[in-house]
């Protein structure tokens, strides 16, 4: 049974962004080091033709995981979920119980997780904890430095 890749229209678009570059220009400049590298002659000992075969390489795994991604995504509508809960595609507030500092995270599937950007994994341990809670619930979650509390203290569309 395939996996379902659960994805904000933004992050379906940006998917699809990055499958369109690398299948134009990616493709195109690698299969260009490709040519130029072996124009250098013998393969065998030729460290940019390996360089640029590998980066071939990743470029069509990459390619392939996206059409995965892709073909079997469920994509949630930030303005039609319900601020009622925490769920894939809602902003969330916490505070933590301990020093009250709070904190926005708007939750995404796996596929567009970004903790830099505060886009948290339904699948993450806060994610996972957050899902489903009212505004006012509290949750426990086990980081590297102990467990710490949060509290919702609101949820709204996202972006």
């Amino acid at each position: 049974m395939e996996r379902e890749v659960i994805l904000t229209q933004e992050g379906y678009d940006k998917l699809q962004e990055e499958i369109e570059y690398l299948t134009t220009h990616k493709r195109r400049e690698v299969a260009e080091r490709i040519k130029t590298a072996r124009e250098f002659g013998d393969i065998s000992e030729n460290s940019e033709y390996d360089d640029a075969k590998n980066e071939q390489a990743h470029v069509e795994s990459r390619i392939t995981q996206l059409e995965h991604q892709l073909r079997n995504a469920r994509i949630v509508d930030s303005h039609d979920v319900d601020t009622g809960v925490v769920s894939i595609g809602t902003k969330v507030t916490v505070r933590t119980t301990a020093d009250k500092k709070s904190k926005v995270f708007s939750l995404v599937g796996s596929a567009e997780a970004d903790p830099l950007q505060d886009r948290l994994s339904n699948e993450s341990p806060l994610g996972k904890a957050l899902l489903g809670r009212k505004k006012g619930d509290k949750v426990e979650v086990s980081t590297p430095r102990g467990k710490v509390e949060y509290q919702v203290v609101k949820i709204e569309a996202g972006d």
